[in-house]
């Protein structure tokens, strides 16, 4: 198997400095979880609060304090009078960041207003797990902050999120690997080398591939893994993109985040009690490419989806919901313009949670979703997200959002220099590579899973 295993998203950061308009104290931390703030000599009167997405557990967080997703959309800030402020968190990594930022993004804030001042208005904005983080802490502190912006969110909720996950992993223990756990997991890290290792193995033969797309479109996995190129134009080459994701990315739940989640739930929060997996394979974006692998392979997919619906189903711990619904679901009754921004091909958060977000949302006025034409999670250029965060400050500033039009947006990003125009991939190596402005029109498709 030829893998792209992604091991850090983390890039390394440039470092900018930034001339201050008042001295900040010597120390870095609030009540011992460090902080990072910059604000420039002309500040505006405008705060971004930054939440960082969930760091993984299978490996230290970064030693920086990131104020956003991209470097040069940091920079860009700065040189235009906006003061930025993050904090690391109390729990940097897993899905302990959300319930962590929720507490000290506001004890941060407060900071600010003691030491530096009341900001004239405060966005409150994050990528993936800290694009959540952002619209929670809008809804739930409505007089601190005026907008949100939510980059790559997990804004449907991580209680569909981590079902959707069981889903796909049920298949596979079911058709493919009857010896993998799925829930209150004896052994995270052997869980996790066995469950790779039969993804690979079932990446070599066509009967195991059409079974790997079946799993993956019960979670709305797209077959589209690096960013830049599009998805391979092959069943195969999709088949194996998505099962990147299995392994690498959604595939933690396989091991420490599936384990990390219940420790703090306090139980197992996800079920499939009552799911009806041929219903939900007909609602699915991928159901194409799993009924072209099937015929490839000469299996009958009205088999196995009989024997998923006939297997023994996983019960969900009500108080882990519960914690889960409180630490991860919005509600959509911010008052306050939110714009959020997802590539179409991302397999980690698929953009159908986008969708399950505007469901939610009680002012549909509020609300602008903008997606890019692009695989993988988070991968934005700085043109883009600056472009995001402009459309938000003229709803701000004007009571109407801008024009949207892709052709608009992408000509707006692309006046912006060189070094605005980069995007992470793995492809040929992790780091930020050249790009051009890719948003584009997109309607995701429902929502699989509650």
């Amino acid at each position: 198997m030829n893998r792209l295993r992604l091991l850090c998203r983390a890039v390394p950061l440039m470092v900018f400095a930034a001339a201050t308009a008042v001295a900040l104290p010597a120390r870095a931390d609030i009540d011992g979880v460090p902080y990072r703030v910059e604000v420039p000599a002309h500040w505006n009167g405008t705060l971004l609060l930054w939440s960082h997405g969930a760091y993984s557990l299978e490996s230290p967080p970064p030693s920086d304090v990131e104020l956003t997703n991209h470097p040069a959309t940091e920079k860009w800030l700065l040189d235009h009078g906006y003061a930025l402020a993050a904090s690391q968190f109390r729990v940097p990594r897993g899905w302990g960041v959300v319930e962590s930022g929720l507490k000290d993004q506001i004890d941060l804030l407060d900071w600010f207003t003691a030491h530096i001042g009341r900001p004239r208005r405060t966005i409150s904005a994050g990528a993936s797990a800290g694009g959540l983080t952002a619209v929670l802490l809008a809804e739930r502190n409505p007089a601190r902050f005026t907008g949100v912006a939510s980059l790559c969110g997990v804004v449907g909720g991580t209680t569909g999120h981590f079902n959707s996950a069981l889903d796909s992993n049920f298949a596979i223990k079911t058709l493919l690997a009857p010896d993998l756990d799925l829930v209150r997991i004896k052994d995270p890290q052997t869980n996790t080398t066995n469950a790779r290792r039969a993804l690979g193995t079932a990446l070599d033969t066509a009967p195991g591939r059409a079974r790997l797309a079946l799993a993956a479109a019960l979670a709305d996995i797209p077959g589209r893994y690096t960013s830049r190129a599009p998805a391979p134009n092959t069943t195969a080459g999709q088949i194996e993109q998505q099962t990147y994701y299995a392994a690498y990315d959604r595939g933690a739940f396989w091991g420490l985040n599936r384990t990390d989640i219940e420790q703090r739930a306090g139980g197992n929060p996800s079920w499939n009690t009552g799911v009806d997996y041929r219903t939900l394979l007909s609602r699915s974006t991928q159901k194409n490419l799993v009924k072209r692998a099937y015929r490839e392979a000469g299996m009958s997919l009205r088999e196995d989806l009989a024997r998923l619906n006939a297997a023994p189903r996983i019960k969900a711990d009500p108080a882990a919901v519960r914690y889960l619904n409180r630490y991860g679901t919005p509600t959509g009754r911010t008052p306050w313009p939110v714009v959020t921004l997802h590539s179409t091909g991302d397999g980690n958060v698929p953009p159908e949670n986008q969708r399950r977000y505007a469901t939610k949302v009680r002012n549909p006025a509020n609300l602008k979703q903008l997606y890019v034409d692009r695989g993988y999670h988070c991968t934005f250029t700085a043109s883009e997200e600056l472009v995001t965060l402009r459309t938000l400050l003229t709803r701000m500033d004007t009571g109407h959002w801008p024009n949207t039009r892709p052709a608009t947006l992408n000509n707006t990003a692309a006046t912006l220099g060189p070094d605005y125009q980069t995007v992470f991939d793995t492809d040929p190596e992790p780091g930020l590579h050249p790009a051009t402005p890719s948003f584009t029109h997109h309607r995701p498709g429902p929502y699989l899973r509650p």
